[in-house]
């Protein structure tokens, strides 16, 4: 029972995990308190919930790209856009706290982040170019996209409506974490409970063999890239909801490495094919929790990357085969060393 647990992909992520709520429960006792003012829930706890749900919803998206051997660099200009083309219709409207302007301005942001994810997946599946090239358009002129739709500015509002989706409550939580754990329980029902897992899991071990057995590789990486652009337009609702503002230079700035590194951590391989969501939310939160830490520490944020590049190293390197299969082999040769030492006979 414990060597399953023990080689379960998930163990050293959720220890990864813990280490780092043990850590900052030893710095500050304070970490695991949760307050209640008018029915709502405070607390660091509740920060982490809240701020990492646009990084939930990228990686979500982006553990589905990986899946089939792709990768999306251009979710953190998407999510620019997405808050640019959301601010930018409040702000001209004559009713910034109508809900119904909020409306248009949110579906409509969302819809064209929609279309910037299935331009990547033409770009991938329909022209054939590689996904880190192909991606890599759109993350540097996405931004550019951006700053033309702001003109060049920081466009702030105010808007009521809009600032519910980051600084809202529902029942006691925020109202993004709500947002954050319906994309997880989606994906999963989507992936989990039909054909789909199956099919992506096929496409990423072999593209060429599913498309002799029958399966439309082009269209289900069409589609995953497609869910990936959408997450991050939702991503970029709560980004700027959280700052009632877009700025183009700024939003959603290292997204997209971010997402990439919860992926890995959560034991997805980049190699494609097998992929695992609920090491994908662990991920997330280790990437939170870890920012988080750092950020109560006083390190300079230019510094912060050091940090989460030393934790990514190591939890990878712990779930490596060969590095587990190298120490499972150095147990072996100890147990049998002891095994023989016991065996020679003493002598008289």
């Amino acid at each position: 029972m414990i060597s399953r647990a023990f080689h379960h992909r998930l163990f050293w992520p959720i220890l990864a995990l813990i280490v780092l709520v043990a850590i900052n429960t030893i710095s500050r006792p304070s970490f695991l308190s949760i307050s209640v003012q008018n029915g709502q829930l405070y607390g660091s706890l509740i920060d982490i919930l809240r701020n990492s749900a646009p990084l939930m919803l990228v990686a979500l998206g982006m553990t589905l790209v990986i899946a089939t051997r792709g990768i999306d660099l251009s979710v953190g200009a998407v999510i620019a856009i997405s808050g640019a083309v959301a601010l930018s219709i409040i702000a001209d409207s004559p009713d910034p706290n109508s809900p119904g302007v909020v409306a248009v301005a949110v579906l409509t942001a969302v819809a064209i982040s929609l279309v910037c994810g299935l331009w990547n997946g033409f770009l991938v599946a329909g022209l054939g170019i590689q996904p880190i090239i192909a991606t890599l358009v759109l993350m540097l002129a996405g931004r550019g996209i951006a700053m033309l739709i702001t003109q060049g500015q920081i466009t702030t509002i105010t808007s009521a409506p809009y600032a519910f989706f980051a600084s809202g409550y529902v029942f006691g939580l925020p109202f993004a974490f709500y947002v954050a754990a319906a994309a997880v329980v989606l994906v999963s029902v989507i992936v989990r409970r039909s054909a789909l897992g199956m099919l992506l899991e096929s496409v990423g071990i072999n593209p060429q063999a599913s498309r002799l057995a029958g399966v439309r590789s082009r269209g289900i990486v069409w589609a995953v890239y497609g869910v990936s652009g959408l997450m991050a337009g939702v991503a970029g609702i709560l980004y700027s909801s959280n700052i009632m503002a877009a700025d183009a230079n700024n939003a959603g700035l290292n997204t997209e490495v971010d997402a990439i590194l919860a992926v890995v951590i959560g034991g997805t391989s980049l190699a494609g094919g097998k992929f695992l969501l609920s090491g994908t939310v662990v991920g997330v939160y280790i990437i939170q929790t870890l920012t988080s830490t750092i950020t109560f520490l006083g390190v300079p944020p230019a510094v912060t990357p050091l940090f989460k590049a030393i934790v990514v190293i190591a939890v990878c390197l712990i779930q490596s085969r060969r590095v587990r299969e190298y120490l499972a082999t150095r147990r072996r040769a100890r147990a049998g060393a002891r095994v023989n030492a016991e065996r020679v006979p003493v002598a008289q």
